[in-house]
């Protein structure tokens, strides 16, 4: 018994010490797998979503668009985004192969110029199709691409959850130095992320409402919006339909699917 006793006394001496070395680091990329991980599996998906643009008067135009993804095994995702309307960027698609290391790339073709145009690297920071996402924003976000440091617990509109700051790898081409999300603890969702630039400002905000779960697992978020808090803009997405499984392969992501994509 005089044995037991002390192994039970030396397992808990040895149980906070457990506990506290696991670094804000260490829980901050914990969070960001299992979000990860959650959303491993749905194949490919098709949908439909409605781009609207507003000034900082609260002028605004829309742009109806098509989009096609294909997850992509053990590198990132394939994602093909297609205008519809209006008239002046009717048939403007672009093309994405996100990887997990290294660069993306990216291409975009433009119908008036009948010419596919390859993003470069240093200008993933740029504005995409004239919205506040920059074309580092619409790439899938791969775990591989941040650093991450789990910051603190907070309630967010009610939820429970996790606030995480990560902080991109691509620290030359970049236009972030970090993100703060808030992350909630029942499914993993990001309800909020804030983007600091490479001055270290808070530059923008990106809110996602009207969630909903497909295939009986997977979370898509029905309406996203991004604020950029220094030109007063924002850009809103609105979707209106997500398939999953349709059948898609990698034949319908090329750059010649691009010029096909009317």
């Amino acid at each position: 018994m005089r044995k037991m006793r002390v192994v039970v006394l030396f397992l808990t001496l040895l149980l906070p010490i457990t506990v506290t070395a696991v670094t804000p680091e260490q829980k901050g990329l914990e969070i960001a797998r299992e979000a990860d991980r959650r959303d491993s599996g749905w194949n490919d998906s098709e949908s439909k979503l409605t781009m609207i643009l507003r000034n900082r008067h609260g002028d605004e135009s829309r742009r109806e668009m098509r989009g096609k993804s294909l997850e992509v095994q053990k590198d990132g995702d394939k994602t093909l985004t297609t205008f519809d309307t209006p008239k002046d960027v009717k048939g403007t698609a672009f093309l994405n192969f996100t990887h997990k290391v290294g660069d993306d790339d990216q291409w975009l073709y433009l119908p008036a110029l009948k010419r596919v145009k390859r993003i470069a690297s240093r200008n993933k920071s740029g504005s995409f199709v004239g919205s506040e996402f920059a074309y580092e924003d619409i790439s899938s976000q791969e775990l591989e691409k941040y650093t991450y440091k789990w910051l603190r617990d907070e309630i967010y509109q009610g939820r429970d959850c996790y606030v995480v700051e990560s902080y991109p790898v691509d620290k030359k081409y970049s236009g972030y130095t970090r993100l703060v999300s808030w992350i909630d603890k029942a499914e993993y969702r990001s309800w909020k992320i804030e983007f600091y630039d490479r001055k270290k400002s808070h530059f923008k905000t990106l809110t996602f409402k009207n969630y909903k779960q497909y295939l009986g697992k997977y979370w898509r978020p029905g309406e996203m919006n991004m604020v950029n808090h220094q030109n007063g803009k924002s850009t809103q997405l609105i979707w209106h339909s997500y398939r999953f499984r349709t059948g898609l392969s990698d034949r319908d992501f090329t750059k010649n699917s691009l010029k096909r994509a009317k």
